[in-house]
């Protein structure tokens, strides 16, 4: 088995205040000293010796140590084999009814830098880290043995990993990868591009979203989903809601909407080609009602300088939204920005409905699905919030 060689770093007094409070991330201006190269595994200490664990180390990255273990332990092939059984079981105890779903979360299966979604026989890896992707032959064989894909497919297309001073691109690492699967989540089957789709090649942190938001609109005369991209909400709608639309400024997302109905067999849902914004306004204006209304946008905040801008728009989609709706309808509306934090979501659905003159109430404050496991002591880790309304 082979074994790994260790560098040291050592911390000022906020990276190592930083790194005892639990969080894996340790910027570069928080490094006293270290010695070794982009992807090599350090020894971390405060500045009077005393042990702070071994970290993933990348002088060219901004996060210049990952922390991976408070232990002083070492990170060969088995210790990754082992982070990756303990990814995988962890999976294997959620009983999850798809087959197309999150396997290993980065941090929060302390493993910073590798996410491996499974979709049916293949897995789709993302990496964001040097030091993992210079242990991809350790990496690989522990995915193979436990899981025997068909294929396993990088997505190194993120500009992120410029960052880590990695190659971007997408390229086949084991077998043969399709760029098109159908991938099954509950009753629902849809189609997943694996080398051209967003992210990996579906939402999969939304999947227990999508099936809580279906138990609200049982038997609902009409539900509009707002930025449906390929029907991820409405998909699981029109399975018990007597009409669904499918609402997206995209025509190739409304195309794939489309062949996920066909596929499902579903003729109550159909798909208005439409800017959100504008929609929303038009249809409040007139007085429009429906019996619940999903609002899943993109992020609108990427960075904490667009907040500000984000809550604005958060909340002109959320009060026209909630004017939509119908006595007793329900409101399902998420965000998947980190700067846009609950407390700040909270915030401007309070706003929102006092501009609306709606009384709402919450049935539920949700967020991504379980096999994208939250750290507590990293509120990175959680980013998509979902909250379900209904009007009072």
């Amino acid at each position: 088995m082979r074994t790994d060689t260790i560098g040291r770093a050592i911390l000022k007094g906020k990276g190592a205040a930083r790194a005892r409070a639990g969080h894996p991330w340790i910027y570069r201006s928080d490094v006293a000293e270290a010695e070794g190269g982009a992807g090599d595994v350090v020894r971390v200490t405060d500045r009077a010796g005393r042990l702070l664990g071994r970290a993933f180390y990348n002088p060219q990255s901004e996060i210049t140590l990952r922390i991976v273990t408070r232990e002083d332990e070492e990170t060969d092939e088995a210790w990754f084999r082992a982070r990756i059984q303990k990814a995988l079981a962890y999976r294997e105890g959620l009983k999850i009814d798809a087959d197309a779903y999150r396997l290993v979360h980065s941090e929060a299966d302390g493993l910073p830098g590798l996410v491996v979604d499974r979709y049916g026989a293949y897995l789709v890896l993302q990496i964001g880290s040097a030091a993992v992707e210079r242990r991809l032959d350790w990496v690989l064989p522990a995915l193979q043995d436990g899981l025997a894909p068909t294929g396993i497919l990088l997505r190194g297309d993120a500009a992120s990993r410029r960052r880590e001073g990695l190659e971007v691109g997408i390229r086949v690492l084991a077998g043969e990868v399709p760029d098109l699967v159908v991938a099954r989540e509950g009753r629902v089957r849809y189609e997943a591009r694996l080398k051209t789709g967003q992210k990996t090649g579906s939402f999969l942190d939304q999947r227990e979203n999508h099936e809580a938001a279906a138990r609200y609109v049982e038997g609902a005369e009409n539900v509009l989903d707002v930025f449906s991209y390929a029907g991820g909400f409405a998909l699981h709608a029109a399975q018990v809601a007597k009409g669904v639309e499918a609402v997206d400024s995209s025509g190739g997302a409304l195309d794939a909407a489309r062949r996920n109905a066909e596929i499902n067999g579903l003729e109550n849902l159909t798909f208005t080609r439409a800017s959100a914004f504008d929609l929303l306004r038009e249809r409040s204006d007139r007085g429009e009602r429906y019996d619940a209304v999903i609002l899943d946008p993109p992020a609108f905040a990427k960075s904490r300088r667009e907040a500000p801008r984000a809550t604005r728009a958060y909340k002109e989609i959320n009060l026209r939204a909630m004017k939509l709706l119908a006595p007793g309808g329900i409101l399902v509306t998420c965000s998947c920005s980190y700067h846009f934090s609950r407390e700040l979501m909270e915030d401007t659905l309070r706003s929102a409905a006092a501009d609306a003159g709606r009384t709402m109430r919450i049935r539920e404050w949700r967020g991504q699905a379980s096999d994208h496991p939250e750290v507590l002591t990293v509120p990175e880790t959680r980013y998509l919030k979902c909250a379900i309304l209904e009007r009072g």
